[in-house]
């Protein structure tokens, strides 16, 4: 289902809605007579500093866009930075000063809620309205408010905590001076503790009767008005407002984290013990990639954050773990795009005496299970694409990949110049010159006329050696390895193989990667020695694989960037 299906409205999220169509005499039980009247009144009876109304599309500090904006009179209590920024939000700072001078604390440490607006929702939200009038539950909570309606001698917020939204209802002749006063002072953004009972308004929406409200966090930069004002660089930039404003942002981490307890108590619970290997390598392997480079003062050493743990992981088998995962943060020197981030996560693991077909079984197990725990279903659409999770996945090999799906005729299995011939049938464009070696030029072919049609979660096995500089040789045809890449929606999830525990073998493919590398190959790997040593101790035979995190989350809730699923991606230096 697509993201607006599966998020449905945000807990609490008619709040707004109730709110704003509430009236007086449907709030609390015991209400005061002349309640039309009185909402009638407060249309036009709003206290002056009742609601401001957030930044607007560009966020306030790009001008005056939304809300109060005329420029307050010099104030030398205002910082020097906060003069030089948009008059609404030096508005925003001068009436915090002045509250603050009045007595009121602004950041106060006293306030401790003891519910939840989804403890609340749980217990109570299935109870009538007698049921509560009855009962006279008290709750304390705090959250942030992010709507305020005012109605004359009433007001209704809308608090939001980590868990969803809550109904706030006071009146002013219910709580003391102080309070209600405070209560006319907050905006939008302010982070407030309250206490009261929980009741139903006639419309049936849960409520809490405040006798008691704090301010516990002053804001002094306005919310945007509505989530659809933040444009995808500012989302992406603050995405501590993203992620306040937006609940399916919410949801999409909500759902990564959900995603990474699940893979590690599934690994755990088939006897895979959790490692931690270093980020900073003498020399960069593990994968085809470009490092980025750092340097120990101390050592006088050039190192390079990891482009993959795994020579480091392999080195435990050989030391007889027999089964290791690590869920690992990757480094890689290269371009952005919706697919690539140059910081990401995978989760990798190897099992000694197994091959890759044990971890195919093995993978299939693992994704439709995460399917069923995170979503409740092995069905799912991304972009528009229906697939599954649903085991058995479809298997194919790389040749049955290349003719039957990419169409490629069957000399370009075998013949170099065939092979350049057709990806130059498929992008003119292409770089698909006679320098370039036959297994390159298939997986050109491969990129252009079969990845983005492999929708169905799809193994494709046996993959060229030359493609496969550490993956084992298939004892039935040396010129392939015993390897598979997992691919769904058009997009590569997982590769894994037999791992090669040959250290001669190891050793001639380190040389070879080494000379392309001379020869200008930026991607080629490094001739790592230590490895080739811990190989020639004696590893047993087995199999490895790398889940890439972020792309799978991006599956899992339909998200069409890399960078909608990771908190913090990586960006230009902003402007200020």
């Amino acid at each position: 289902m697509s993201n607006e299906d599966q998020e449905g409205r945000a807990p609490g999220a008619e709040a707004q809605g109730e709110a704003a169509a509430a009236r007086p005499e449907d709030a609390a039980p015991g209400k005061a007579k002349g309640g039309k009247a009185q909402a009638g009144k407060a249309r036009g009876d709003k206290p002056a500093d009742a609601e401001p109304q957030g930044g607007g599309p560009k966020g306030p500090e790009n001008g005056s866009e939304g809300g109060d904006t005329e420029s307050p009179a010099a104030s030398p209590e205002l910082p020097a930075f906060v003069r030089e920024l948009a008059p609404l939000i030096q508005s925003q700072v001068a009436k915090a000063l002045k509250l603050k001078e009045g007595g009121q604390k602004l950041y106060p440490n006293g306030f401790r809620p003891e519910h939840s607006s989804g403890g609340i929702r749980s217990e109570l939200g299935d109870k009538s309205r007698e049921e509560l009038e009855a009962l006279g539950a008290e709750r304390k909570i705090a959250g942030r408010i992010m709507s305020r309606r005012a109605h004359g001698k009433t007001v209704f917020f809308t608090l939001q905590d980590h868990e969803g939204r809550l109904q706030l209802y006071l009146r002013r002749d219910e709580v003391p001076p102080e309070a209600w006063d405070l209560a006319q002072s907050l905006d939008l953004g302010d982070i407030a503790g309250a206490a009261g009972t929980v009741f139903k308004t006639k419309t049936g929406e849960l409520t809490l009767h405040v006798k008691r409200i704090e301010l516990v966090t002053k804001a002094l930069w306005p919310l945007p008005e509505k989530f659809h004002d933040m444009d995808v660089e500012m989302r992406y930039r603050r995405r501590y407002v993203d992620l306040i404003m937006n609940p399916a942002s919410m949801r999409v981490f909500r759902i990564r984290s959900q995603t990474v307890d699940w893979l590690r108590r599934f690994m755990s619970s088939r006897g895979f013990l959790e490692v931690e290997t270093p980020m900073m390598h003498p020399i960069p392997g593990g994968a085809n990639a470009l490092p980025f480079v750092t340097r120990h003062n101390a050592l006088k050493l050039d190192l390079y954050l990891r482009v993959a743990p795994e020579l480091y992981l392999k080195r435990l088998l050989v030391a007889g773990m027999g089964r290791v995962f690590e869920l690992n943060r990757n480094f890689r020197n290269e371009g952005i795009s919706v697919k690539h981030n140059p910081e990401f996560t995978m989760m990798e693991f190897y099992q000694s005496f197994a091959d890759y077909e044990d971890l195919m079984d093995l993978t299939e197990e693992m994704l439709s299970g995460l399917a069923l725990e995170v979503l409740g279903t092995s069905e799912l659409i991304y972009q528009g694409e229906k697939t599954s999770f649903a085991p058995p996945f479809r298997r194919i090999t790389w040749n049955e990949a290349l003719t039957g799906i990419g169409g490629a005729p069957r000399e370009a299995l075998r013949s170099p110049e065939a092979a350049a011939a057709y990806v130059k049938t498929l992008d003119p464009e292409a770089d698909a010159g006679p320098g370039l070696g036959l297994g390159t030029l298939q997986d050109l072919i491969f990129d252009l006329a079969v990845e983005k049609k492999l929708v169905l979660p799809t193994f494709v096995t046996r993959y060229p050696v030359a493609l496969s500089p550490l993956a084992r040789r298939s004892e039935s045809d040396p010129d392939f390895a015993d390897r598979f890449e997992l691919y769904v929606c058009g997009r590569e999830i997982a590769n894994a193989f037999s791992e090669l525990n040959d250290p001669l073998d190891q050793y001639a493919r380190f040389a070879e990667q080494a000379a392309r590398r001379e020869a200008g190959d930026q991607e080629g790997m490094y001739l790592d020695r230590d490895y080739v040593r811990a190989l020639m101790y004696g590893m047993p035979p087995a199999a490895g694989e790398g889940l890439g995190i972020d792309r799978l989350v991006m599956l899992l809730t339909d998200s069409a960037s890399i960078r909608d699923v990771i908190l913090f991606p990586q960006m230009r230096p902003e402007a200020q």
